[in-house]
């Protein structure tokens, strides 16, 4: 059954990026990319991961079981278009989705096509029509949303995501752009509740993969309390 997903790797204070790079010059000198690539370290030195880029060398290892493992699951990509922007040009000619790819966007574009069955598809009608036509395209395989961040809340919001891994790096950024804030528009009684259905733990990163179970009211609850309620599911 095609399910959609989602994964970020997030410092232990769950940002996924450095502060957010808005003025001119190299992305790539900024402090967004210094976090971004901070917390992302364990994947790019992954074999898997490498392969995927057209690199050689690279680790044999767990975490490289988790990127091909991700790879392989995937028969469809929705991405944010401030992502497939920015890696245009670095993926080259053989981007490593190798699966079509739709990208959330208002501006609209002619589908690109690219070597390895990779193709960008613009969607101008929103996140709910891109992701059902990746449904569409995936041949019975998941989803995935490559993220940037944004675009995985927009998801998380619509209440049209089945599953989210974050990869948790043991560092703390401080700072940054941060997976979770307040664009979900949960009010005061309200969350979004996750059931944990693996953990991997390696010396780099945990992985933590999540069912996600959606809305769900906060109620009071004064078990063991002595009398005092306390807000919990």
């Amino acid at each position: 059954m095609t399910k959609v997903t989602a994964q970020l790797s997030v410092s232990a204070d769950g940002f996924y990026a450095g502060p957010q790079f808005t003025g001119d010059g190299d992305w790539m000198d900024s402090a967004e990319s210094a976090g971004f690539f901070r917390i992302t370290r364990w994947a790019t030195e992954a074999a898997a991961w490498r392969e995927r880029q057209g690199f050689a060398g690279g680790e044999q290892d767990t975490n490289s079981d988790v990127i091909a493992e991700s790879f392989g699951a995937a028969g469809a990509y929705v991405m944010g278009r401030r992502m497939a922007d920015g890696g245009e040009v670095p993926w080259g000619e053989e981007p490593p989705f190798r699966a079509p790819v739709f990208v959330v966007t208002h501006r609209p574009r002619q589908t690109l096509l690219r070597e390895g069955g990779t193709s960008f598809t613009y969607v101008t009608d929103g996140v709910a029509s891109a992701v059902e036509q990746a449904r569409a395209a995936a041949g019975g395989k998941n989803v995935a949303v490559a993220g940037g961040g944004s675009l995985v809340r927009q998801v998380l919001k619509a209440g049209l995501l089945d599953e989210l891994e974050l990869h948790v790096v043991p560092v703390v950024l401080g700072t940054g752009l941060r997976l979770f804030d307040a664009d979900l528009d949960l009010d005061d009684r309200e969350a979004i509740e996750l059931t944990p259905t693996r953990v991997i733990h390696t010396p780099e990163v945990t992985h933590i993969r999540y069912a996600v179970n959606g809305r769900a009211p906060l109620v009071l609850d004064d078990r063991g309390s002595g009398g005092g309620p306390t807000a919990t599911r």
